[in-house]
């Protein structure tokens, strides 16, 4: 009968003092690179140094358990020999110290244990979760000599946990495979670091970011599991002479130390449900010993999937070379690209011409009332978004008395959405870090210089083209597109900006009846002021057939006074020349006046004319014939003077004495006797 303990306590002895020389190796280099992921790596190295420990305790404590049983049975063997040694069996149990040893520290100090690197892994891991933030902020130095470093960590580690693990197969080496299965975790995520670490060289962290935040949730969680390891122990009936797992021998590293595990123990599972040897079958034996080349088949496809791009429409992709678009990287277009598998080359896809939107002054409600206040009328008294940022602009004070100390400034509200699409989408990736927070920080510079120069209503204040509440706001929102244009092209933005809407430009809800209330007034003069232009525009459009032309007869008038004045006789005489010329061009009421003057003028010279050659003709005819004439005339008097005149003509004699009575008043209604019925019918 051999020792057989004392093999597997050596194994453990080397396991734990390259455990402890990796984990001060690990820190060191961390601490040195400055590489939160290595430096988390060091800490589950300690956790794993931890378990190879009690590991050795262990096999120490077997090891003289089997001494004992090899002295005690050479003492039984040697019946011939009369000594103060030879006992009976009950009396040998007594010197088995060693066994009874060996029972109390499995039975306790190894759950005990248990529960101390549980709780260690779970405080470390809790606390490194906290400073995984950091992973982002700071630069990893020499990442190519840290790389190397790991690889060789995970070579060590890998050939000790595959030895380990060899051992555990026998029944006796059993508890190696915990440390095996911690050994080999060790040796995958040192592999996975160096991956990173190369990577970061050529400016890509994901890797390594993604490892700084999962190394220390897999000690959590591997210190949870051995917790609920512990618990279930208390309750786990133990049966004499059969091996009891370890609560620190992880059945999840476990599933990954021997891929086929996880199969036995489902074939046992189906075995007991259903009555038959499921891992007798010939489908079991294929699926166990398929497992490995079809993951590494499947994965592999998966992998070399990452060689074909696809580019959606309305969208570009950049590809970067070992993480670097100077190296050989290159833009796409919508379609299908080949590229080198990743990481050798990243695709980056932007959608360049989709419209995408900044919020300026204000910040969105994601609560599930927003949605019903957005189907409510926009009220200056009522607050519309979760946040909304003031903005300064002048005051007008003219006419008015501030009071001491007072500032002449105004406040507003402005929910400004800046809409835009990547007009280049090299400079819009590569000239800024994150050019839509660049961008946003443009637009609240440019919208704060422009509220120093705009006002908020226009009244003779010189912001007419400015103004933000009133009728200057489409060409104070073009102006502000302008700028907030020429500021992100000068800054290399590589974007477009294709809208600015200054709609939600509004007061304080405060003040918002005040504001209201002088803006009103404001329109109503306004208001007046265009229909006085109006009425104006129309009196002098129908004066001289369009404004412009009024204007110009106006200045021509006021520049011949002021020849006048001067007494400049030639050119009052020119500058009335061409004034007569510009009101004959003139239309509308000066063309009437002047054609109807020309037609009377022309009227009364005609009438002038024929009443001369009349007078001339009545002067030949009276001196042929001046008795005839003024007969004719005094008949032509008469005729024309009792045209519309009753005439009634009586014939009597000188001598006659009768007398006719006339009734000259005419007949309201004929009687009938007068009536011709004869005519009638």
């Amino acid at each position: 009968m051999n020792v057989s303990s004392k093999r597997a306590e050596k194994v453990a002895i080397t396991a734990l003092v390259l455990s402890v020389v990796f984990f001060v190796s690990c820190l060191v280099i961390g601490v040195k690179s400055h590489s939160f992921a290595v430096i988390a790596l060091s800490w589950l190295i300690l956790g794993t140094a931890l378990i190879w420990l009690v590991l050795v305790l262990l096999f120490h404590q077997r090891s003289l358990a089997e001494q004992e049983k090899l002295d005690i049975a050479q003492l039984a063997s040697d019946q011939s020999s009369d000594t103060i040694f030879q006992a009976n069996a009950s009396r040998q149990a007594l010197f088995a110290v060693s066994s009874k040893r060996l029972a109390v520290f499995e039975k306790w100090f190894v759950p005990i244990f248990a529960s101390l690197i549980a709780v260690y892994e779970i405080v470390m891991g809790l606390y490194l979760l906290k400073g995984a933030s950091m992973v982002t902020r700071v630069t990893v130095l020499n990442p190519r000599v840290t790389a190397v470093l790991m690889v060789a960590f995970a070579f060590v580690c890998f050939l000790i946990s595959r030895y380990a693990t060899g051992m555990s197969i026998r029944e006796e080496f059993k508890a190696l495979r915990a440390g095996g299965s911690y050994l080999l975790c060790i040796a995958i995520l040192c592999f996975a670091l160096a991956i990173g670490l190369a990577l970061v060289q050529f400016k890509i962290h994901i890797v390594h970011v993604i490892l700084g935040w999962f190394i220390p949730g897999l000690i959590v969680l591997l210190g949870a599991e051995i917790v609920l390891n512990v618990i279930l122990d208390i309750y786990r009936p133990r049966i004499e002479g059969q091996y009891s797992r370890s609560a620190f021998d992880s059945r999840l590293l476990g599933m990954l130390n021997e891929p086929g595990g996880i199969l036995h123990t489902f074939a046992s599972a189906i075995d007991y449900q259903f009555g038959f040897k499921v891992s007798q079958t010939w489908f079991y034996r294929l699926i166990e010993k398929a497992i490995i080349p079809i993951t590494v088949f499947s994965m592999a496809t998966i992998y070399l999937l990452t060689c074909f791009v696809v580019v959606g429409p309305g969208q570009e992709a950049i590809i970067e070379h070992f993480g670097s678009f100077e190296n050989g990287g290159r833009l796409i277009g919508p379609g299908i690209a080949f590229k080198l598998p990743w990481p050798l080359d990243v695709t980056r896809k932007y959608s360049t011409k989709e419209i995408h939107q900044v919020d300026i002054g204000f910040v969105e409600d994601d609560s599930p009332e927003a949605e019903a206040k957005k189907l409510m009328p926009i009220l200056w008294g009522k607050q519309h978004y979760d946040e909304e940022y003031n903005l300064l602009i002048p005051a007008n004070t003219e006419g008015t008395d501030l009071e001491e100390g007072a500032v002449p400034i105004s406040l507003v509200r402005a929910a400004v959405p800046v809409q835009y699409h990547i007009r280049d989408l090299y400079e819009f990736v590569y000239n800024h870090r994150d050019s839509e927070k660049m961008l946003e920080s443009i637009c609240y510079s440019e919208l704060a210089r422009f509220g120093a120069s705009a006002g908020i209503e226009t009244e003779d204040d010189g912001t007419a083209d400015t103004s933000l509440l009133g009728g200057g706001r489409a060409a104070a929102a073009k102006e502000l597109t302008g700028r907030i244009q020429e500021a992100a092209d000068e800054a290399g933005l590589g974007v477009e900006i294709v809208f600015v809407g200054l709609q939600g430009v509004h007061p304080p809800p405060e003040v918002a009846e005040d504001y209201q209330a002088v803006i009103g007034s404001i329109q109503d003069k306004q208001a007046d002021i265009l229909y006085a232009q109006a009425g104006r525009n129309q009196v002098l459009a129908a004066l001289a057939g369009s404004v412009a032309q009024a204007n110009e007869l106006y200045d021509m008038v006021i520049e011949l006074q002021a020849a006048k004045d001067r007494d400049n006789t030639a050119l009052s005489e020119k500058l009335s020349a061409e004034l007569k010329d510009a009101f004959g061009d003139a239309r509308g009421d000066i063309f009437k006046t002047l054609r109807q003057a020309d037609i009377a003028a022309f009227e009364k010279v005609l009438l002038a004319q024929a009443e001369g050659n009349r007078f001339k003709d009545q002067v030949l005819a009276y001196r042929a014939s001046p008795d005839i004439y003024k007969r004719q005339l005094r008949l032509a008097m008469l005729e024309e003077a009792l045209a519309n005149t009753r005439k009634y003509i009586v014939i009597a004699e000188e001598e006659d004495a009768q007398v006719y009575i006339i009734d000259l008043q005419e007949k309201l209604a004929p009687d009938l006797y007068d009536l011709n019925l004869d005519a009638i019918e």
